[in-house]
């Protein structure tokens, strides 16, 4: 049997601390045993977890006997976590403790140093806070997890869940897995990656200079768009416009263009049952082909794929 300890940190995500509570504590193995024993423990004897304030049992020294550490993500994954915490965390991965986090967990591992040099992945959303403040991770925001053999990630929310199977699975096998996938309700593997969930280019998306762009490609991203008309609506030079857009998105004119359109496509899949072929025709690509393949390369999944999911009720492709 393995010992699981759940790491009860301040203004911790209470889904994150249920997920593997629930999803470890309910592991039978074939003879009906449990493949788990879960203990939550923290520095302190009590946290605030968003509405609930949970009483902590068990001290930081209870993860001297686990073989697994799960760090949920904390509300606010940007506020320093206590040393005490990050030490013990050390001393863990030291010991070659298998040690996974949820969501923004990930936050809690780089600031350890456990991350540097290794794959990570976090919520979509905070990806781009987490790669500014630890340039060091080699960060992939498009997966639902990583597994670094004793490190692993896994992306926001549901996420957790996907990489708790996973561990199910490479401790006790796939029969295992698949039972605790049952009582979860979920599949055992998920379609694609976390691509398939972000929210591509958002119309809302705050520049100094490039308002004017970004509104006109959003009006016009459905139209046969050119680099010269961007930089003509934007009232700017090719060149200036493209020199911005790298400073300002971290992308090109045309790679911002693109993104808006599968936004776009994302939202014709999600709401109605038009065709493929009708959907790449009315977001601007130029054949279904080339939107099928831009789509895939992007999300990970097929159009096709990508409905089912979000709207199941219409089998239409």
């Amino acid at each position: 049997m393995y010992t699981v300890v759940v790491l009860a940190l301040p203004d911790a995500i209470a889904f994150d601390m249920a997920t593997p509570i629930e999803t470890f504590g309910r592991v039978r193995l074939p003879d009906g045993r449990p493949g788990y024993r879960l203990v939550v423990a923290g520095h302190e004897q009590s946290i605030q977890a968003g509405p609930l304030r949970l009483a902590i049992d068990e001290g930081l020294d209870a993860l001297e006997r686990a073989d697994l550490i799960v760090v949920p993500g904390r509300n606010d994954p940007l506020q320093p976590s206590p040393p005490a915490v990050l030490a013990a965390l050390r001393a863990a991965a030291e010991r070659e403790t298998r040690i996974a986090s949820i969501c923004v967990g990930a936050f809690t591992l780089a600031e350890a140093g456990l991350l540097d040099g290794r794959d990570a992945t976090t919520h979509w959303l905070a990806a781009d806070q987490f790669a500014s403040r630890h340039p060091a991770v080699r960060l992939n925001p498009d997966v639902l997890y990583t597994d670094n053999e004793n490190i692993l990630t896994s992306a926001g929310a549901a996420s957790g869940l996907d990489l708790c199977l996973h561990i199910v699975q490479r401790d006790y096998g796939t029969a295992v897995a698949a039972d605790a996938a049952r009582l979860a309700v979920a599949p055992l593997h998920r379609p694609g990656g976390q691509a398939q969930y972000i929210v591509r280019n958002r119309a809302t998306y705050r520049t100094t200079t490039l308002e004017q762009a970004l509104s006109w490609i959003e009006a016009n991203a459905h139209r046969d768009v050119a680099l010269a008309d961007i930089a003509a609506a934007a009232g700017m030079s090719v060149r200036t416009l493209t020199r911005r857009f790298k400073d300002e998105t971290g992308q090109s004119p045309m790679q911002w263009v693109s993104g808006v359109r599968i936004r776009h496509a994302q939202e014709l899949l999600e709401t109605t049952d038009h065709t493929i072929d009708r959907i790449a025709a009315q977001t601007g690509f130029p054949t279904t082909s080339n939107f099928r393949s831009q789509f895939g390369q992007v999300l990970g999944v097929t159009p096709g794929a990508y409905r089912k999911v979000f709207r199941p009720q219409v089998s239409r492709t």
